[in-house]
């Protein structure tokens, strides 16, 4: 039986680990005001060159607030796995009677934790230096935030079983991730711009989806029903899978041992 108890310790750990080391909210803080205020100002240049009745700093904008909110979401789950690794701490967990499930869990509300504390700060720069309110979408983004979130979280869930499988080093190969996806999925252009091969990946990545609406909502037309549904479909999909692949992740590193030497730099 899942215990609320057990998955509310890992998110305490963290929390403790935030509180008793400032600087680790730095990271949470700095990389999200750099990238409003660069990519604002920016946009603020081409509002000035571009014709009038085009909104490139509400377009621009609102896709990097959410890719970044994507950002945080993924590393939120990922960060707390990498520091439970980096303290040798991993397998004392499971020395307890914690299950995986509880474990992703904690991952997950502590994702929340600290992605929120992102995601406010850049709402606040938005408004304070630009006077832009995110307000302006309607409740048309809820659907847009929560499908991101869960493939944030798919994502991270994913990284942690690559980093469970081939050990600490393969931290270097979940950094690049979201830069890898971001050409395909069309975050600060449309799909149509795309060779054919991407739009083909675009088209099975759900972000694709939420940013094509995302400017179609700024243009004052109306978001896709079906695309909306196939979006939230991908990401169920996505979601599953990633929690099915860090399950059969961890039972193979339970079955083999590998989980009891997890300190050394190569599991494979």
């Amino acid at each position: 039986m899942i215990s609320l108890r057990r998955i509310s310790a890992i998110v305490l750990r963290q929390t403790y680990l935030l509180r008793g080391s400032p600087v680790r909210l730095l990271p949470l803080v700095v990389w999200v005001a750099i990238d409003m205020l660069l990519w604002g100002f920016m946009t603020r240049y081409l509002a000035g060159i571009v014709p009038s009745g085009v909104q490139p700093v509400l377009a621009i904008l609102g896709a990097v607030l959410l890719w970044d909110f994507f950002i945080r979401i993924m590393q939120g789950v990922t960060m707390p796995f990498m520091e439970d690794v980096w303290s040798r701490n991993f397998l004392n967990f499971f020395a307890t009677p914690l299950r995986v499930g509880e474990y992703v869990a904690g991952l997950v509300l502590s994702s929340i934790l600290t992605s929120t504390i992102g995601v406010l700060v850049m709402l606040l720069l938005a408004g304070a230096v630009f006077g832009l309110s995110f307000t302006a979408y309607g409740f048309v983004i809820v659907p847009f935030v929560v499908f991101l979130f869960l493939f944030g979280i798919s994502f991270g869930v994913l990284g942690c079983a690559i980093m469970l499988r081939f050990g600490p080093a393969a931290e270097w190969l979940i950094w690049p991730i979201p830069a890898m996806i971001a050409p395909f999925v069309g975050v600060f252009y449309p799909l149509e711009v795309l060779p054919a091969w991407m739009r083909a990946v675009g088209h099975v990545l759900p972000p694709s989806y939420i940013f094509e609406g995302l400017r179609t909502v700024v243009g004052g037309g109306q978001v896709s029903t079906g695309e909306l549904f196939l979006s939230g479909a991908l990401v169920f999909v996505y979601l599953i899978g990633a929690l099915v692949i860090f399950w059969r992740t961890y039972r193979h590193a339970v079955r083999t041992g590998l989980i009891a030497r997890y300190s050394a730099e190569n599991l494979a």
